[in-house]
């Protein structure tokens, strides 16, 4: 046998290998993924057995969340005001800082990244459509968001927003744009500067677990419901001292009949409840 047909049997085995390969890895996929499916509808059976209606397609898919350390990062705040006020003076006091511009407004950061910015009118016009110079600011100060909801009244428009990570909602990290008069006059909400890695962070454990968590809660007379509208999975910020440090961890947000609620993911604990008006 020739080397030149050697070779082309040589890659021929290698291709039907590789192929073999990538056959078992697709099938392990699809099967893994029905496994989920299933073990997700089974839930559901029971907290409809439960007296709670919840149906299999209003539960978010697994997620691949980790816990993750939050610091505080002074340069992208300076960045933050800087874009909505121009040049900015900077003075510090313990965990509050604070940049002003005298001729367009000041802004104002504290720990857990709770942050407020004032702006004189005319200094950022809305030119109608509040929604994309929010998203626009978004983009500028590097603010990754999700859910914008956009509330109008005469002479009046807020632009409120949902910070994430990874593409992933940090349920208790919002900023709203406040515009009056075709004017942004103000920025508030909690923004995380820095967000790092660390080792062992504890990992999204499945929807249905929470779903069981919350039926628990439910049984134990802690929350009323009859029916579950949607189950998202994100992080819940949580501050370890008054300089910024703290960490994200993932958690839940349950949407029923009677308000929003965010499950730790860890401890299946109920952090908060808006309930619906």
């Amino acid at each position: 046998m020739s080397v030149s047909r050697i070779k082309t049997l040589a890659i021929a085995v290698l291709v039907l290998i590789n192929a073999v390969f990538l056959t078992v890895i697709i099938t392990d996929s699809v099967a893994d993924s029905r496994s989920k499916r299933l073990a997700i509808e089974n839930v559901c059976s029971v907290l409809n057995d439960n007296g709670i209606a919840v149906d299999a397609d209003d539960v978010g898919e697994y997620a691949a969340l980790r816990a993750m350390k939050t610091t505080r990062v002074f340069e992208s705040e300076e960045a933050v005001a800087r874009r909505l006020l121009g040049d900015v003076e900077t003075t510090g006091q313990g965990a509050i800082y604070r940049y002003e511009n005298a001729g367009a407004g000041y802004a104002e950061f504290s720990s857990a990244g709770v942050f407020e910015v004032r702006i004189e009118p005319g200094v950022i016009l809305s030119g109608g459509d509040a929604r994309k110079v929010a998203d626009d600011l978004l983009r500028d100060m590097l603010i990754d968001a999700s859910d914008i909801a956009v509330l109008s009244a005469p002479g009046r428009d807020t632009v409120t927003v949902l910070c994430t990570y990874k593409a992933a909602s940090i349920f208790n990290c919002a900023i709203e744009f406040a515009f009056e008069g075709g004017s942004l006059t103000a920025v508030t909400g909690r923004y995380l500067t820095g967000i790092e890695a660390v080792e062992d962070g504890h990992v999204l454990s499945s929807p249905g677990t929470a779903l069981l968590a919350f039926l628990s809660a439910v049984r134990k007379g802690d929350v009323e419901c009859a029916k579950i509208e949607s189950v998202e999975a994100g992080f819940q910020h949580h501050e370890s001292n008054p300089y910024g440090e703290g960490e994200i961890s993932p958690a839940w947000l349950i949407v029923a009949d009677t308000g929003r609620y965010i499950l730790d993911d860890a401890t299946g604990e109920i952090l908060s409840r808006q309930m619906a008006e």
